[in-house]
């Protein structure tokens, strides 16, 4: 029989509760619970608090701590990468330590350079340069960053793709050695590395790169002795040519978009592998069938840099119709909090061809009424209206590119 219930565990900064290990598990002692789903955020990729979940007999709906610290490490990712040839960019040998080692490889591979942070992810602690003066001080602030962000400041580098297309592969493994992919994810639509539209499939690549790249990323998956689900992350440069970047170890935000094209769905998935059964699919069952995109709605003034804006949602009101679909905590008359992600809701569309598609998104961003707080809806109209997304025609620059914001 299930019990339903909310239980709190501190004030309001993650810091003094979602981050919390001992306060998350002390609610879940308390409501007696069997496992633990831990979502997109907070301790979702902490490799420490999986093994606390499970010394407590608690299931965690996730990869072993084991894979998951490996994976997480980007350095160690790499490595694994590469062990299951799956193309890399050219990068530092590990984890670059001064100023001094950073220049010597800049001047080896050639400039513009990325400075990527070991741990974490969502653009921090990541930084590009493209001359000896800028590389020194994007260095120190990176570490700097990634130190306050996750508590592990070191760095390595890579050579920047100028212009690149991030496609990242969906995979799903159970405990009895059954791999499956489910396709690919555009999400080449972002503002400072923060993902704003995800799209399947991808117009960046064509049939054989992605029967590729799929398959590149169940090897790896195969190669970290993975279970659950995890995204596979890839750039794609302008000649086509795919590289790997990292592995999320956990469900991502914009895992509705697969839904849609495969018709699976993916948290009912996470559980049923967490509780030890087999893939009910095999590939040859998975086919992409038609075109989804999504539209990620943020708490946020586009027209004031993106400024927060939390506050009273004085009415919301959701678009309907066939092939829609939005998932949202928030209604009317929620408060939205200064203390979180500025994410309030996703728009999600699914049609038999990307035209539809952006028809019926453009359609139910003009229905969503979110009134009494600032949103990305208008951008994203904008953004949908381009002749650049429309052609396909976008790479992680497009936005900053395209749109000048106050």
């Amino acid at each position: 029989m299930l019990r339903f219930g909310a239980y709190c565990v501190g004030p309001a900064r993650a810091s003094d509760s979602y981050l919390r290990i001992a306060n998350v598990i002390s609610a879940a002692e308390v409501g007696n619970v069997q496992a633990i789903h831990p979502g997109y955020g907070f301790l979702s990729e902490n490799a420490h608090f999986n093994e606390i979940c499970r010394s407590c007999n608690i299931d965690f709906i996730g990869p072993q701590p084991e894979a998951m610290a490996q994976l997480g490490d980007k350095n160690a990712a790499r490595n694994m990468a590469k062990k299951a040839q799956v193309p890399v960019v050219p990068g530092s040998d590990g984890i670059v330590e001064s100023a001094e080692a950073a220049l010597s490889f800049a001047h080896e591979v050639g400039f513009p350079v990325l400075i990527k942070a070991v741990a974490g992810g969502g653009g921090k602690g990541m930084r590009v340069a493209a001359n000896d003066l800028a590389l020194k001080s994007a260095f120190q602030q990176a570490r700097t960053e990634a130190e306050a962000a996750f508590g592990n400041g070191a760095v390595y580098l890579e050579k920047y793709i100028e212009h690149p297309r991030h496609v990242e592969v969906q995979v799903l493994a159970d405990h009895h050695g059954n791999i499956v992919h489910l396709w690919e994810r555009d999400c080449s639509v972002q503002r400072r590395h923060q993902k704003l539209i995800e799209e399947s499939p991808s117009t960046s690549i064509d049939q054989a790169t992605r029967d590729a790249m799929c398959a590149a990323a169940t090897r790896l998956i195969q190669q970290a002795n993975y279970t659950n689900a995890a995204t596979v992350e890839f750039i794609v440069d302008k000649e086509g040519n795919y590289y790997f970047m990292e592995v999320n170890t956990r469900i991502q935000v914009e895992h509705p978009v697969t839904e849609m094209i495969t018709g699976i769905d993916l948290i009912k998935q996470q559980i049923l592998i967490a509780s030890g059964e087999p893939l009910s699919m095999s590939q040859a069952d998975i086919v992409q069938r038609g075109a989804a995109i999504e539209c990620r709605i943020n708490a946020e003034d586009p027209r004031n840099k993106f400024r927060p804006s939390p506050g009273k949602i004085e009415q919301l009101i959701v678009p309907g119709g066939f092939g829609g679909r939005f998932d949202s905590h928030a209604h009317s008359g929620y408060v939205v909090p200064p203390h979180y992600d500025s994410m309030i809701g996703k728009l999600i569309v699914h049609q038999p061809t990307r035209a539809e598609a952006i028809r019926t998104m453009q359609r139910a961003l003009s229905e969503l009424r979110i009134e009494g707080i600032k949103t990305t809806v208008d951008l994203h109209q904008e953004i949908l209206s381009h002749s650049a997304f429309a052609e396909g025609r976008i790479d992680t620059t497009f936005i900053e590119r395209s749109f000048t914001f106050g």
